[in-house]
């Protein structure tokens, strides 16, 4: 499948703002089962200044604000092609080892909400990834998908006690509960076509698991399934953290709003 996908984040400031840096994470990869086949960032209200690639091979660019801006737009657009590999990524790759991949993050401490969720799903099943989908089916049901209910400093403990969450807190549920396991696990930004609109609110987000003989396996809790042809992958990371689409800080006074508009089709 060919997507077409348009990002645009605006901020909007209250006040002037004499000094601002941004990391963004908003160029998809291509891996197994997915392909760029063009892309493009721009900036108004700064400038990009440097670009790499960081330990999990996400593509970072660090842009810089222009002196007194009360606002900048970031834009990303392009085109990606997507296959159904059952959310098969494959083998581990990037700088970091995969042990790292076991480490609990503020974000992702398991305590003991995330261990009587393990309980539920400790029982007999025909290999891993029937255990990881029972997982995530647990996680659904513990956790329902609402807005508002959350922050992006949530910890998957909190969310647990919530019962409610967005698709990021979903995901560091999954992730707390499968490192508990013994399985390292990742959190995944990026985009997804929904069947019933083009204009989205936010970009998406889920979790991988690494599985022996198979690598790393994608597990949407918010749709109870693995990524298929429908979903993009941009950034990689331990947490929300390592794979936000866009971080950062600024100098000045005043309020920050921002406006997200999205679109993703199949061209």
């Amino acid at each position: 499948m060919r997507l077409t996908i348009s990002h645009t984040t605006q901020y909007h400031y209250e006040e002037p703002v004499h000094y601002g840096l941004q990391q963004l994470r908003l160029t998809p990869k291509s891996r197994a089962g997915q392909a760029v086949v063009e892309w493009k960032t721009t900036i108004e209200g700064g400038e990009k200044q440097l670009e790499y690639d960081d330990q999990h091979n996400n593509h970072v660019e660090l842009i810089s604000f222009d002196d007194g801006r009360s606002d900048i737009t970031i834009h990303c657009a392009g085109v990606v092609e997507t296959a159904d590999n059952s959310g098969i990524v494959g083998s581990h790759g990037g700088y970091a080892p995969l042990w790292l991949f076991l480490r609990s993050t503020p974000l992702t401490r398991a305590g003991n909400n995330v261990r009587k969720l393990v309980k539920t799903a400790s029982g007999e099943f025909a290999g891993d990834i029937e255990r990881m989908h029972a997982l995530s089916a647990e996680i659904a049901n513990a956790v329902k998908y609402e807005t508002g209910k959350t922050h992006p400093a949530t910890t998957a403990e909190e969310t647990l006690d919530l019962g409610h969450g967005v698709c990021q807190d979903q995901a560091h549920v999954f992730i707390a509960a499968a490192r508990s396991m013994g399985f390292p696990a990742r959190y995944v930004s990026g985009y997804l076509m929904m069947d019933d609109r083009v204009d989205q609110d936010a970009s998406h987000a889920w979790a991988e698991v690494h599985v022996d003989g198979i690598g790393w396996v994608g597990f949407d809790v918010a749709n109870s399934i693995s990524p298929d042809e429908r979903y993009v992958r941009v950034a990689t990371g331990l947490d929300y953290v390592e794979a936000a689409p866009i971080s950062g800080m600024r100098h000045g006074d005043g309020d920050e709003r921002m406006v997200v508009t999205l679109q993703v089709q199949q061209q």
